[in-house]
């Protein structure tokens, strides 16, 4: 048979070839016209025969056997690309069926997010003094000595100081204790002829405890502090029946204990008439009828006199409360670390409990 009767036929069966491709799944239609191609064209494929035979042909003949091998070249090129663009739009069109979105399905629900219950706590104890006229000062976390003890009324030595076991970064730079450094700072810079000095110092404090259900060695406390001229015991009492009373319900009362703390004489622990039993005695306020909420007292001259402020016409009230205590109190939790532990479980029980408080 002549070469170009062996190119003619295999343009036929290529023509063939080319249809029962078509016929053919997506999945199988590439693989079947890439071995058409491999078949015809490949390193020993029927066209590189051809070619090789071409040299001897008749030279009138060369032509024709050139434009038949290139016919034959561009078929199956155009059907290789032809199934390749095939071939991907019916994947494009699977791949788009799949991730189909149905309008009509209702959305997932978003779960929110809200403010710890300790923020929460903190966030309306200021509103309340603000809403007095406190101002809310905060400060550094790292202090020296001097302003975490020594303008206390807590020299070196002074065995009060066993009271609060430290951090210490150095001999004279510590984590504090206490947010009254704050305190002492802010009546160093206070203009008394402008007006009486009202203010909360919130923050994080230090001490080295062992960590269990009511103590850790990071809490978070906040101290108020008023001085002025003329101020008395009866100032203090009276805004502490207005903490407890805002805090745990206007049925709430207080009473004074005398107690003793370095920076305030005289001091007083204060108690809150239980809310569980109303003062009647129960496991909470363990038969009592009072539950110990805060330390409190009349500024010590000493401590006014250190920070530059004339004692002998001014005098003022300090306290310090706990915020992990009120909200363990307040909420009824009576583990501390669950406040640290992020556990979600325990977090949305009081999202959804100030929800209903909103």
């Amino acid at each position: 048979m002549s070469l170009i009767k062996t190119l003619e036929t295999m343009q036929g069966k290529i023509v063939e070839r080319i249809q029962q491709i078509n016929a053919l799944e997506p999945e199988e239609r590439m693989k079947a016209v890439n071995e058409l191609k491999s078949e015809l064209l490949g390193k020993r494929g029927e066209i590189v025969q051809a070619r090789q035979q071409l040299k001897d042909a008749l030279p009138e003949d060369k032509p024709i056997l050139g434009q038949l091998i290139n016919k034959i070249i561009t078929a199956i090129n155009e059907a290789i690309e032809e199934t390749k663009q095939y071939v991907e739009t019916c994947q494009l069109e699977e791949r788009l069926k799949k991730e189909t979105i149905d309008i009509s399905l209702p959305g997932r629900e978003v779960r929110m997010g809200t403010k710890h219950i300790l923020t929460r706590v903190l966030e309306d104890l200021e509103d309340l003094f603000i809403s007095m006229g406190y101002q809310v000062v905060e400060g550094p976390e790292v202090e020296v000595d001097l302003y975490n003890f020594g303008k206390m009324n807590l020299p070196k030595e002074h065995p009060a100081r066993d009271m609060q076991d430290t951090f210490y970064i150095s001999s004279e730079v510590l984590l504090r204790t206490q947010t009254s450094p704050v305190q002492a700072r802010t009546m160093e810079k206070h203009d008394f002829s402008k007006g009486p000095l009202k203010m909360i110092s919130p923050g994080k404090v230090y001490r080295r405890d062992d960590d269990d259900a009511t103590h850790s060695h990071q809490f978070q406390q906040i101290e108020g502090l008023v001085i002025d001229k003329h101020i008395t015991m009866g100032d203090l009492k009276g805004t502490l029946e207005v903490i407890a009373k805002y805090m745990f319900g206007e049925e709430r009362s207080i009473r004074l204990r005398p107690s003793y703390f370095p920076f305030t004489e005289p001091s007083v622990e204060v108690d809150v008439s239980c809310f569980k039993c109303s003062g009647q005695g129960c496991s909470v306020c363990k038969k009592t009828g009072w539950i110990e909420v805060l330390g409190a007292g009349m500024v010590h001259p000493n401590v006014l006199e250190m920070s530059g402020v004339d004692s002998t016409q001014y005098s003022g009230f300090a306290f310090g409360l706990g915020l992990e205590r009120f909200t363990m109190l307040k909420y009824g939790v009576d583990d501390i670390r669950h406040f640290y532990q992020n556990d979600v479980r325990f977090l949305n029980q009081f999202k959804t409990l100030l929800e209903g408080e909103a």
